[in-house]
């Protein structure tokens, strides 16, 4: 079987990821590739390791040539996109945050614009480990936010535990390499400005990410605290780290609810006790890892790592591609080396 794909976005950082993985996909071939800036242009041209894809815009795309089609793209973009895709019979894997939310009212408040298809909502939220029977056979699919996933792996076991305090607030102190804000030049991502400097950017509840976060924890457990979120960019290129205070009721079963929900997991470890998660464990990796450290008897730290622009994004939208299509979640990903 081979599942025709096409993929919006194929310039960015994550569609040039995405590309990679696809193209070693056993079981892909690519039909199409947009960019609204390069069309007429191969993919090579703005990314010289990148296969010679030619690269049409977003209107010119064919959708009754694909099966599936990825959106790299920004909010606002890509639900429309993905309601005119699903009317042609086509599946949706969508890497913006247009699908993410379930209530089109919280989108409007984080994003400061009305959602543009809300008749599309609720979409199965794509973080296999945490409930990939919603996303077999799907039609649609929501990526994650690339803090959300390191935030959600590390705290919704807990939540589902029954483990944390409850109403106290769960502190997140997070960091991203540069990639993370995309490749449109801005003054603060310039190499000059970063390189030597380290820096927070919309700390405490102010990240856009914090609605997933908060919505899939309320989902398991609507008695928990607020998350106080804090981000901060990293003067490398890529990676997440992701330092997460946990109050909890029992240390033991905290620990234990963790190890067990990943027990088996290919893409998802937690080290064993005594060492810690690093962005050396996972960066140009499909991976995430998680170390765990007891400080008193009612406060565990997690750390989360993954890479942002692969279990971030691009990797993660080919384990929900998988699932979607029925094959084995880490096809096209370990053997492909990423």
């Amino acid at each position: 079987m081979t599942i025709r794909a096409g993929i919006y976005g194929a310039t960015g950082y994550t569609g040039l990821e995405l590309v990679r993985l696809l193209a070693g996909h056993p079981a892909v071939s690519i039909a199409f590739a947009t960019s609204e800036t390069s069309a007429g242009q191969s993919l090579r041209q703005s990314w010289p390791q990148a296969p010679d894809l030619p690269l049409v815009t977003a209107a010119d795309a064919p959708l009754d040539a694909v099966d599936v089609v990825f959106l790299c793209l920004p909010h606002t973009r890509s639900a429309p996109l993905a309601a005119q895709a699903l009317a042609h019979g086509v599946r949706v894997v969508d890497l913006s945050a247009d699908l993410r939310l379930n209530d089109p009212a919280v989108y409007a408040r984080w994003y400061g614009v009305t959602h543009p298809m809300p008749d599309l909502l609720p979409v199965p939220y794509g973080l296999p480990e945490l409930g990939r029977e919603h996303l077999r056979g799907a039609r649609c699919i929501a990526n994650p936010g690339c803090y959300a996933t390191a935030v959600l792996l590390a705290l919704t076991p807990l939540a589902r535990a029954g483990v944390l305090v409850p109403g106290a607030p769960l502190i997140v102190d997070a960091k991203s390499g540069v990639s993370g804000a995309g490749r449109t030049p801005k003054q603060n991502i310039l190499f000059c400005e970063v390189h030597g400097n380290f820096s927070p950017y919309s700390i405490g509840r102010a990240h856009r990410h914090l609605a997933e976060i908060e919505q899939v924890l309320a989902a398991e457990n609507p008695s928990l605290g607020p998350v106080i979120f804090s981000p901060h960019l990293l003067p490398t290129d890529r990676g997440i780290l992701a330092t997460v205070y946990a109050p909890v009721t029992d240390m033991a079963a905290a620990q234990a609810a963790l190890r067990e929900l990943y027990a088996g997991e290919s893409l998802v470890e937690v080290l064993p006790p005594g060492e810690l998660a690093t962005l050396g464990h996972t960066v140009r990796t499909p991976r995430a890892v998680l170390s765990l450290t007891p400080v008193t008897d009612s406060l565990l730290i997690v750390v989360c790592t993954l890479d942002n622009l692969l279990k971030g994004a691009s990797s993660q939208a080919v384990q929900n591609f998988n699932l979607m299509f029925d094959l084995p979640e880490a096809t096209g990903l370990l053997s492909a080396g990423a």
